[in-house]
């Protein structure tokens, strides 16, 4: 599949509604839109969360919960296609995920989640 120039996004922000933007599909976009180093944490209906590697560690605003963690600094939802390529979200997409982050979380930021957290092979901390 042909790599998008530019994709269609759902843009997630600390303190702020989601909504729909298009952005750069390369990796100065995408660092970008996360302002920095980037992860990828892989949703339903073949949508990827693109976060901030190193949000928690750098002090990043506490943004919302995904699963299990709570997502530390912007972050934007977009499409997964079949060939692992970042793709535009489709209407329903955006829907659905404007739905799920609607609500706007307030944080104490003594959540276990928050902390950051590091892990060396072959050393516990």
């Amino acid at each position: 599949m042909e790599n998008e120039n530019m994709i269609r996004v759902l843009k997630i922000e600390p303190g702020k509604m989601p909504y729909v933007k298009e952005i750069q599909n390369d990796l100065e976009g995408i660092q970008a839109e996360v302002e920095g180093l980037f992860e990828c944490v892989y949703l339903e209906n073949n949508c990827i969360a693109v976060v901030n590697e190193e949000g928690k560690i750098n002090g990043m605003e506490l943004n919302r919960r995904i699963g299990n963690d709570i997502i530390a600094g912007p972050f934007f939802i977009c499409g997964d296609s079949e060939d692992g390529e970042f793709v535009s979200l489709t209407d329903k997409q955006a829907g659905m995920f404007t739905k799920d982050f609607n609500e706007i979380p307030v944080f104490t930021g003594k959540e276990p989640e928050a902390q950051p957290r590091m892990s060396f092979i072959g050393f516990k901390l």
